[in-house]
């Protein structure tokens, strides 16, 4: 299986304010990425990181000031044409659609700017308004249709021409959670079973931990970690969270436990009533904290009832990695 999308030293400029009080600013610095084709691949970071300059690079929307990036194989600046027939783009903003025309005329609309025949489109749009759940809506005006029918349609449109690659720019922003979970369910959908490769921009954590298969975190127009989640979420240098439930003892565990912590361990202890014990520990030492406190739970007659660990995750890898972010690109 080969890259879908390739991208090696881009760089790009914006020179900004007055001619007389000009600074310029460096939204992309270097940034190189390998897609594999089936794949669905997170772009994360915080607002300016640089997403949608990259996510405008590959769809031939703005040429690099330096390095070069291919999608299926062409060059973005020199076969552009070549790159837009086998990409679909769904950009942020409502009013990318005609919202006095129904999602059916808004599609026939695009059709013909993609020059689908007749009845070609027809089919298309028969299939694409079936996929994103809007069949029973085709004939009423967008103008009607709440954020998340809106974000559905748009995903329809990028991809009336069939495309072989979709980039996605933050496509749940500003969604319910409700709209955000369906929208991330068509997007699941669109890989697994149609087998398109994905590039999806987003600053939701979980919602790159859900849907990816490898993600990249951008800070500052530089990718500062990529991997699988897994992989970037051991990125993280810090304690776990272990919660342990414990039954049928008496009271003094949370003072025992704190005594005999030195300060290495955060201890919360609460009591859930028919002698039930929740204790949550923040710690770097897991194994030495639950032998720590089984000891002094079953010298106190409590018998433990489950155990969970808490790694670190992609929040704290985000944290740490970007310092909460910076607004230096777009």
């Amino acid at each position: 299986m080969g890259y879908a999308v390739e991208a090696e030293g881009l760089v790009k400029y914006y020179r900004m304010g007055l001619p007389w009080r000009r600074r310029v600013v460096r939204a992309l610095d270097g940034v190189s990425l390998r897609i594999r084709e089936g794949s669905l691949y997170s772009l994360l970071g915080p607002n300016g990181a640089g997403k949608t300059t990259l996510i405008k690079i590959l769809s031939t929307l703005l040429i690099p000031d330096g390095g070069w990036a291919r999608v299926s194989g062409f060059d973005v600046v020199s076969e552009a044409r070549r790159v837009r027939e086998r990409i679909g783009v769904v950009l942020g903003g409502e009013r990318a659609l005609y919202w006095r025309l129904s999602a059916w005329d808004n599609l026939w609309f695009f059709s013909q700017l993609y020059g689908l025949s007749a009845g070609e489109a027809r089919r298309r749009i028969r299939e694409l308004l079936d996929l994103v759940g809007l069949s029973e809506w085709a004939h009423v005006r967008v103008e009607n249709y709440s954020k998340g029918m809106k974000q559905r349609l748009h995903i329809a449109r990028g991809l009336l021409n069939d495309p072989e690659v979709l980039l996605l720019d933050e496509p749940t922003i500003g969604l319910d959670p409700a709209a955000a979970r369906e929208l991330r369910a068509l997007i699941r959908r669109i890989v697994r079973e149609e087998g398109r490769t994905v590039l999806l921009t987003t600053h939701y954590l979980p919602e790159a931990e859900e849907l990816s298969d490898r993600i990249a975190i951008i800070d500052r127009g530089r990718i500062i970690a990529e991997g699988s989640p897994e992989e970037v979420r051991r990125l993280a240098e810090g304690p776990s969270i272990v919660e342990v439930e414990l039954a049928g003892g008496h009271s003094g565990l949370e003072q025992a436990i704190a005594s005999g912590s030195d300060g290495a361990w955060r201890v919360e202890v609460s009591h859930a009533g028919n002698g039930v014990v929740l204790v949550r520990a923040r710690v770097e030492d897991v194994d030495g904290f639950l032998r720590a406190l089984i000891g002094e739970a079953s010298r106190r007659g409590y018998r433990v009832r489950s155990i969970q660990v808490h790694g670190p995750s992609l929040e704290d890898v985000f944290l740490r990695l970007t310092r909460g972010g910076g607004e230096t690109g777009a």
